[in-house]
């Protein structure tokens, strides 16, 4: 009767699917292939308790300033980019790279925190609950 909450994002530009970068090199490559231009984030995630289990996706779009290669590189050189989902942090210091965002800014960070919370109350789990 455990509840379990799991989560994964990803950013999306086009056709393509953009994780987290494998090298500070790919890193570059997502944040110079999102300059100035426009991308979706999505959160997929699922509660499970005992039998019951329901799952959700959010989406966000995020657009970029345009970026020079100099700000990519020393973005990178800070290590922020390389466990994040399209190689940035909005919630860092990739929060400098962002010029407009429609949606819930906690999805891109990695949780929409109010769209889980009204799932979670759907098994009895608030703020409140011991």
């Amino acid at each position: 009767n455990d509840t379990i909450l799991a989560a994964d994002t990803v950013v999306a530009l086009e056709n393509t699917i953009f994780g987290k970068p494998d090298s500070p090199q790919q890193a570059a490559a997502m944040l110079q292939q999102l300059s100035n231009r426009e991308h979706q984030v999505y959160t997929g995630y699922c509660v499970r308790q005992g039998t019951w289990m329901e799952s959700h996706w959010v989406e966000t779009k995020v657009v970029f300033f345009p970026i020079r290669s100099e700000e990519i590189a020393a973005y990178v050189s800070t290590g922020e980019p390389l466990d994040k989902a399209g190689a940035y942090g909005i919630q860092g210091r990739g929060a400098l790279l962002v010029r407009e965002l429609q949606g819930d800014f906690y999805n891109v960070v990695g949780l929409p925190l109010s769209q889980v919370y009204h799932t979670l109350q759907k098994v009895g789990i608030t703020p409140e609950s011991p």
